[in-house]
C-alpha cells in the first residue's frame, strides 16, 4: 500500500503485510482493548467475588453489558480513548474515563466509581501486557515454531541415509548424514518450545506500592492478598504478592529469553544453511522474475536464511535490552519499563519474520546428492580415527601417533595407502576386515538411528526427550 511507503519502521512500511496480523496484539488499539478487559473483570470480581458493602451481585444481563465493551471493541472505540488521552495525558485513565462514557446512561451509573478502584495504572498496565504476550505467544509463537520444527523434521528423516563430511573448524572431519544435522535443530528447537510452554507470567492486583494501603483504607474487613490473589489466578497468570508499584517483569524476560534462544537456534540454521548452499550441497529453486545480483546475472542467492538472520539479530537485539532493563526500577516505581514494553511488538514481528523467511528458504533449496557425496567419497584421510580407535582397541602403541604421522596435512591420502598401512598392522582378523570395508561413505556411526530415535522419542510423548520424565 502506497501510506506504508511513508514509514519509519520496517515492521509498518516494507513488511506491513507479512506482520499485519500481530495488530490484534501489539498496536495501541490492542493494548487499549486488553487494559479495557482489565477494568471491566476488576469491576465485576468485586461485585460477584469480593462482594463489597454498597455493591450489588451482578446477573447475567449485567455481565453481558460489561463484557460487550471489549468483545466489541474496535478502532473506534480506541480512537475515543485516544481523543481523552488528549486532555489527560495519561493512557490508563482514558481508558478508565472511555468506560465511565460508555456506562453513563445504563444502570451502571451509580457505580461508576467502582471502576479502576483502589488501583494504580500498573495494576492494569501489568495484566494487559501479560495477557497479550500470553496470547500472542499461545495463538501465532508456538504455532509457527512448532510448523518450523515439523518441516525441520520431515527434511531430516528425509534426507537422514545421505551421508555428508562434516566440518569442524571449517576443515574435513568424520562424516554424518545430512539428516542427523537437521535432527540436531529439531531437538534444540523442540527444547526451547517445551520450555516456553511451561512458563507462566506473573501479574499483581496490590495498589500504588504493593501494599494493598488504598484497598484497607476502604475496606479493612476484606482479605485483600487473598482477593488479589484470586483474581490474578482466574486470569490465568501466577499470583505476585511482593511488588513495588511495578510488577517486577522478571516472568516476562523469563518468556523473552526463551524466544531469544529460540532465535539464535534459528540464526544457527541459518548460517548453516547459507553454507551448505555455497559448498553446493544445495541448490535453489529458480523463481521467474527474480533478480539474484543487480550486475552479476547467474546468481542465486540464499536471500531468505539470510533476510532471517537479520531479523534475528534486530530481534535479539531488542529481547536483550527487555530483559536488561525491565527487571530495573528505580526506588518504587519509574516510568523507563513503559516505553520499552511499547517495543515487544516489534521484537515479537521480527522474529516472525525470520522464523517464515527461513521456512521460506527451506521450501526453495533441492539437495545435490552428486555433490555431497563427490565431496565425500575420496576423503579417505577420514578414515584415521576408526583406524586408530580400532589399534587402540588391539593395544597397538602410539596408534593416535601412527595414524598422525600417515595422515596429518598431507593431501594424499588415498584408498590404496590407507588399505595397505591396516593389511600391515598386527590386529584381529575381525577387525582388519571391518577396517578394510570401510568408505568415507559407510563411517558414519549412528547417525541414521539417531534420527529414528528422536522419532520414538517423540511417540512416547516426550518431544524433546531431555524433560527428565513428563509431569
Amino acid at each position: 500500500m502506497t501510506e506504508n511507503l511513508l514509514s519509519i519502521s520496517a515492521i509498518d512500511g516494507r513488511y506491513a503485510q507479512k506482520v499485519e496480523f500481530l495488530s490484534k496484539y501489539f498496536s495501541e488499539a490492542a493494548l487499549m482493548r486488553y487494559r479495557v478487559v482489565i477494568e471491566i473483570e476488576w469491576f465485576i470480581f468485586l461485585f460477584n467475588e469480593v462482594k463489597l458493602p454498597n455493591t450489588k451481585v451482578l446477573d447475567a444481563k449485567e455481565l453481558r453489558l460489561l463484557r460487550a465493551l471489549y468483545e466489541s471493541f474496535d478502532v473506534k472505540d480506541a480512537a475515543k480513548i485516544k481523543e481523552i488521552e488528549k486532555i489527560t495525558n495519561h493512557d490508563v485513565k482514558a481508558v478508565e474515563y472511555f468506560i465511565k462514557n460508555s456506562l453513563a446512561k445504563t444502570s451502571f451509573v451509580k457505580y461508576l466509581e467502582f471502576f479502576h478502584f483502589a488501583c494504580t495504572s500498573e495494576d492494569v498496565h501489568n495484566f494487559a501486557y501479560s495477557c497479550m504476550i500470553r496470547d500472542f505467544i499461545e495463538n501465532e509463537g508456538l504455532v509457527i515454531l512448532n510448523s518450523f520444527v515439523k518441516k525441520l523434521y520431515t527434511m531430516a528423516v528425509a534426507y537422514k541415509s545421505v551421508p555428508m563430511m562434516s566440518r569442524t573448524h571449517g576443515q574435513p572431519a568424520t562424516p554424518t548424514t545430512l539428516g542427523k544435522e537437521l535432527i540436531n535443530f529439531v531437538a534444540r528447537l523442540d527444547g526451547e518450545i517445551g520450555v516456553l510452554e511451561k512458563i507462566c507470567l506473573s501479574a499483581k492486583m496490590n495498589g500504588a506500592v504493593g501494599n494493598y494501603n488504598a484497598h484497607v483504607a476502604a475496606y479493612p474487613e476484606v482479605d485483600w492478598i487473598s482477593a488479589s490473589e484470586k483474581f490474578v489466578n482466574d486470569l490465568g497468570f501466577d499470583f505476585n504478592m511482593h511488588t513495588t508499584q511495578i510488577e517486577s517483569h522478571d516472568s516476562l524476560c523469563r518468556i523473552f529469553d526463551s524466544v531469544k534462544r529460540a532465535n539464535n537456534i534459528v540464526l544457527d540454521l541459518d548460517r548453516d544453511m547459507c553454507t551448505y548452499i555455497s559448498l553446493g550441497y544445495f541448490g535453489q529453486k529458480i523463481v521467474k522474475g527474480e533478480v539474484g545480483s543487480s550486475t552479476i546475472p547467474h546468481k542465486v542467492n540464499p536471500i531468505d536464511f539470510e533476510n532471517s538472520e537479520g531479523n534475528l539479530g534486530v530481534a535479539n537485539a531488542l529481547f536483550e535490552h527487555f530483559s536488561a532493563k525491565l527487571p530495573i526500577s528505580r526506588m518504587q516505581r519509574d516510568l523507563s519499563d513503559s516505553t520499552v514494553l511499547r517495543n515487544a511488538g516489534s521484537a515479537f514481528a521480527h522474529s516472525v519474520l525470520a522464523y517464515n523467511s527461513t521456512m521460506k528458504g527451506l521450501d526453495k533449496c533441492e539437495i545435490n546428492r552428486d555433490v555431497i557425496s563427490s565431496d565425500l567419497k575420496d576423503r579417505w584421510e577420514l578414515l584415521a580415527e576408526p583406524i586408530q580407535v580400532v589399534m587402540k582397541k588391539n593395544t597397538i602403541k602410539d596408534s593416535y601417533e601412527k595414524l598422525k604421522d600417515l595422515t596429518r596435512g598431507k593431501g594424499n591420502i588415498t584408498k590404496a595407502k590407507l588399505q595397505s598401512f591396516i593389511q600391515s598392522l598386527k590386529i584381529k582378523e575381525k577387525d582388519k576386515k571391518y577396517l578394510l570395508s570401510l568408505t568415507p561413505e559407510k563411517y558414519i556411526g549412528l547417525a541414521k538411528e539417531l534420527v529414528d530415535a528422536y522419532k520414538l522419542i517423540e511417540d512416547e510423548g516426550c518431544s524433546s526427550g531431555s524433560c527428565g520424565g513428563c509431569g
